[in-house]
């Protein structure tokens, strides 16, 4: 498998199902920003809130050829073979990307178990072969990986948009990112050390490009 992050802010995704697997995708789907279209004659009580408020489309009928007319993704998401056979087929002809649940073999694509931390995000991914490991790995990331990473990473970000307007050359910012990732600047946003953290900052990048930590305190309180 190629691991990649696709950008499907406002893209068609097509899920075929409306079951417990159906609503997870549909889930999934809507945190990274796409426009979630359901097809299934029943749906659970979630989907059907969700499509009452307008967040999700719902097709409250079976699946039939034609139904996948301009989706950027599809999801076969149903306990029916025959059904999911059908959107298979359908998909490989029109050369869409397709997800079918608990068919790995069939699959263009593959959803890992994920971990969000604001932008940064990590995903575990087994190829198919074990969810339940996928899962448990998953749930270690969240246990070691905690709201402070997130932080660690709209701090970097903000140093390099400064760093990036400057002359510096590759190698030496290369160097300076090396230096302030120091061993305990996790600890430090963590226990809310933000005078070491700014201190830090300073030995490294000079007076002259003190930052602003407010922001960054006030997400992490």
């Amino acid at each position: 498998m190629y691991p990649v992050c696709l950008n499907i802010t406002g893209r068609l995704c097509i899920v075929i199902g409306g079951g417990a697997v159906a609503e997870r995708k549909v889930q999934g789907l809507l945190a990274g920003g796409g426009r979630v279209r359901v097809i299934s004659p029943e749906v659970t009580g979630s989907l059907a809130a969700l499509a009452e408020e307008g967040r999700i489309e719902w097709l409250c009928k079976e699946y039939s050829p034609g139904d996948l007319d301009d989706a950027f993704l599809v999801f076969a998401a149903t306990d029916s073979r025959e059904v999911q056979e059908a959107v298979c087929r359908d998909a490989e002809r029109a050369a869409m990307l397709i997800n079918v649940a608990d068919d790995p073999d069939h699959c263009g694509f593959q959803v890992p178990a994920t971990v969000h931390r604001g932008d940064l995000t990590l995903s575990v991914a087994t190829g198919g072969r074990s969810p339940a490991v996928a899962a448990m790995i998953r749930r270690r990331l969240e246990r070691d990986f905690g709201r402070e990473y997130a932080v660690l990473l709209e701090l970097v970000a903000m140093v390099r948009e400064r760093v990036l307007s400057d002359d510096s050359s590759p190698r030496e910012r290369k160097i300076l990112f090396q230096n302030i990732l120091h061993d305990d600047i996790v600890a430090w946003i963590r226990e809310g050390r933000w005078d070491r953290l700014q201190q830090h900052l300073q030995e490294i990048l000079g007076p002259e490009l003190r930052l602003d930590l407010s922001r960054l305190k006030q997400d992490f309180s």
